[in-house]
């Protein structure tokens, strides 16, 4: 059965994945999204952060008028928004890695330190996920 009574299913998950690394893939070859992560303070990361949580569990819950109450859960996080934070920020980090974009774009603005390469590619993934949020959401509730 589609839509709000249909269980939480694994092909759920390959749907998020799916929409998660579509909508992912541009921004995490875009110099203006790293650019934007060197320049990030730590509130404007977890304000990022929210905004995906936010999009995530509208898009889940409010949009598709699914009811999270009757979800399966762990600690009382319905399994599938669980499932789409992790895919989203997982699909992003995947391809930034896969691509070398951390070398690619931040090889000359950190002067190769770790640390700071490490921070920036987790501001910059935080901004990535913003995307890749609304293509896991819709891809799992429309497919």
């Amino acid at each position: 059965m589609v839509g709000r009574h249909r269980r939480f299913a694994l092909a759920d998950t390959a749907q998020q994945v799916v929409g998660g690394f579509l909508l992912a893939g541009p921004f995490v070859v875009t110099e203006e999204v790293w650019n934007l992560a060197i320049g990030m303070s730590a509130l404007q990361t977890l304000l990022t952060v929210c905004i995906v949580f936010a999009i995530g569990y509208g898009a889940l819950y409010k949009a598709d008028a699914r009811d999270p109450d009757r979800e399966a859960d762990v600690a009382g996080i319905p399994l599938r928004f669980i499932s789409l934070i992790v895919v989203s920020y997982l699909s992003v980090v995947i391809l930034a890695l896969a691509f070398d974009a951390p070398d690619t774009f931040l090889s000359e603005e950190t002067g190769g330190a770790l640390v700071p390469t490490a921070v920036i590619t987790l501001k910059a993934v935080t901004v990535g996920a913003v995307f890749s949020v609304v293509g896991a959401a819709t891809a799992d509730s429309v497919f």
